[in-house]
């Protein structure tokens, strides 16, 4: 299997492929090369209906200029516990790349995956600029976006600089807030019958989406609700001498 960065042949395969209709697999597999690859490629550049094989071209030997200017290979800063930095910056870029298929904006997913991959879980805004090599601002508006999708929380340091954080509970405190938005999709919904008049097509259509919510957004909260307290669970010294679960809730 090849290894490397994409040619320009290559990408133009990959427009090909996308313009055909292709799922990510098979024109990795048509490539020799991982699904990830494919995948973190298109959704760094457009995505699968703007994707551009020039412009991705021209996008990466800039991102790659801006990495040699940032960092020269004689400063790159050692990694913590031995990780290969080169590993572990194509790891980030790859979990960015998921985020992003699943929905979230780019700057918004480079953030998460940059707190996510910490030792501590925060950094301050000042850190994911300089890290992401981004302006002020950007960081600002996708910190306002993840705090609105209850991904991240603030705190100030000892030395009152505000942090954002991330933990174990960020993504059961995003679930819940999954369910509440969903929850307030079925309300709005059953609202609209109420408007289109119960025996109508329209207000079937309205109520059939309400009843699916529903069951969704209470399931979706339950299994947090589950998941918390299984993961949380610390072991608790019986009287026979053994360990049992415990729940930091119970």
């Amino acid at each position: 299997m090849p290894g490397g960065r994409l040619t320009q042949q290559e990408r133009q395969q990959i427009a090909l492929g996308l313009a055909d209709g292709l799922a990510y697999a098979e024109i990795a597999r048509r490539l020799d090369r991982p699904t990830s690859t494919v995948t973190r490629e298109v959704m760094r550049n457009g995505g699968p209906t703007d994707y551009r094989a020039d412009l991705a071209h021209r996008a990466t030997e800039r991102r790659a200029h801006r990495r040699r200017q940032a960092a020269p290979a004689s400063e790159v800063p050692a990694q913590a516990h031995g990780r290969d930095a080169e590993a572990v910056r194509e790891y980030e870029e790859l979990f960015t790349t998921v985020l992003m298929a699943s929905g979230m904006p780019k700057m918004m997913s480079r953030v998460m995956a940059c707190l996510t991959l910490t030792d501590t879980g925060s950094l301050t805004a000042a850190e994911l600029v300089r890290h992401l090599q981004v302006s002020p601002a950007s960081v600002s508006k996708a910190i306002a976006f993840l705090e609105s999708q209850a991904f991240v929380r603030r705190e100030r340091d000892e030395r009152r600089r505000e942090r954002y954080v991330v933990d174990d509970d960020i993504w059961y405190q995003s679930m819940l807030a999954s369910a509440r938005s969903t929850a307030h999709v079925v309300e709005i919904a059953r609202q609209g019958v109420g408007v289109l008049g119960p025996d109508t097509p329209a207000a079937a259509r309205l109520e059939n989406v309400a009843r699916f919510l529903d069951f969704v957004s209470e399931s979706l909260a339950r299994a947090a609700e589950q998941a918390r307290e299984i993961l949380h669970a610390k072991p608790e010294t019986t009287p026979g001498g053994g360990d049992e679960p415990r729940s930091d809730r119970a």
